[in-house]
């Protein structure tokens, strides 16, 4: 099982003539490769696995994918807290 995770894309450029992309999650940002997306435009969403764009999303999908992760972060910390308990 694999979880890809929407970001949207601040910069386009290349990388020894690999098309890369300095994408945006939540305010973290990371160096992604959109080789396999090359349509892809500053401001669109890219949903990435391992760092690599595995297709475009519409701002919707987007936002709903982060609304799920975010839902279901909060249902992991009422359930679960933080992880440090026996």
């Amino acid at each position: 099982m694999c979880l890809g995770i929407p970001g949207k894309i601040l910069e386009i450029y290349e990388v020894d003539r690999t098309l890369m992309a300095k994408v945006d999650f939540e305010g973290v940002l990371q160096e992604v490769c959109i080789a396999t997306t090359p349509e892809a435009q500053i401001g669109q969403y890219v949903l990435v696995h391992a760092g690599f764009a595995l297709n475009l999303l519409s701002d919707q999908e987007a936002d709903e994918t982060l609304k799920i992760l975010k839902d279901l972060e909060a249902f992991n910390q009422e359930f679960y807290g933080d992880g440090n308990s026996a």
